[in-house]
């Protein structure tokens, strides 16, 4: 497409940013190559692995399929937004604690797609889990302990 710079001006994991873009980069692009952030993963480039999921004014999108110029002035979080001060949230502990970490590759976007129920959803049903979960392929086919995680860290939550 055009070689002409747009500016992107948006807010990722809480930090003011600003890029030049070409009008045709995805989020995912401007993420990984721009302001290296490579939590998020390049899976499939057509939205069907989810590998790159991260959470855009509250709800979770595949970053491939979204143009970057479409998430101008928005609020980004990606996996390096969750947890503070070196350590791991709730979710991310649980999922340590849970054996749900499998070979690590599509735990980024299982994290962030927990995070986003979690943030809406104070006690989800296993079904409301597995529903949200969905949209992230793991290869290793450890969902159980997923599921088991979510759970966990929803608890947590309900404890504080």
């Amino acid at each position: 497409m055009s070689e002409l710079a747009l500016r992107l001006n948006l807010t990722v994991n809480g930090k003011k940013c600003a890029c030049g873009i070409r009008g045709d980069e995805t989020l995912l692009e401007v993420l990984r190559e721009k302001l290296n952030l490579n939590g998020a993963k390049d899976g499939c480039g057509t939205g069907d692995c989810g590998a790159c999921a991260v959470i855009v004014d509250g709800v979770l999108v595949n970053s491939c399929l979204m143009l970057a110029i479409q998430a101008r002035g928005s609020e980004v979080t990606t996996i390096e937004g969750v947890g503070s001060d070196g350590r791991l949230d709730r979710i991310q502990s649980a999922f340590v604690e849970q054996g749900a970490i499998q070979c690590g590759y599509c735990i980024p976007a299982m994290v962030l797609a927990a995070k986003s129920l979690l943030d809406t959803s104070k006690n989800p049903t296993e079904a409301e889990i597995r529903k949200q979960m969905s949209g992230v392929l793991c290869r290793c086919t450890g969902y159980n302990s997923i599921i088991k995680a979510v759970q966990a860290a929803s608890k947590r939550r309900a404890k504080k």
